[in-house]
């Protein structure tokens, strides 16, 4: 077994694609012609898009929307790099909010948390040690 996507249902799938490709440096890997399912390319493990009328006809009984909570999910999307303050700020010009500031932690980690226009939490880190 190993994971392979991380699904996150939002209002707007091409507008978190955008988000992420303009916040982020990612490239998008695919966006169905439907609009309500896309990938960026991340790596091994695939981060994707799913629409909440996707998510709707998922679950019948309905999921919990982050775009509408006022707090964050306790979930969160990690994004590893080594210039973090650079990145916090480019998230914040393309329309994150600030949830922390860079932050040094005791094991050598910089991190730092925003959230995206659709509702994500986003912890930006340096690698562990780095």
């Amino acid at each position: 077994m190993k994971l392979g996507y991380t699904i996150i249902y939002v209002p707007d799938v091409a507008a978190s694609l955008a988000f992420f490709e303009q916040a982020f440096g990612m490239k998008r890997r695919f966006l169905h012609e439907s609009g309500d399912y896309g990938e960026l390319e991340t790596g091994e493990t695939t981060l994707a898009f799913a629409s909440h009328a996707l998510g709707r006809a998922n679950f019948s009984a309905g999921h919990v929307a982050a775009s509408e909570s006022p707090l964050p999910l306790g979930m969160e999307i990690a994004l590893v790099t080594p210039e973090v303050h650079k990145a916090h700020a480019l998230a914040l010009a393309a329309g994150a909010q600030e949830l922390k500031v860079p932050e040094a932690k005791p094991w050598g980690q910089v991190v730092s948390y925003v959230r995206c226009p659709d509702g994500t939490l986003v912890e930006i880190c340096s690698p562990v040690g780095g």
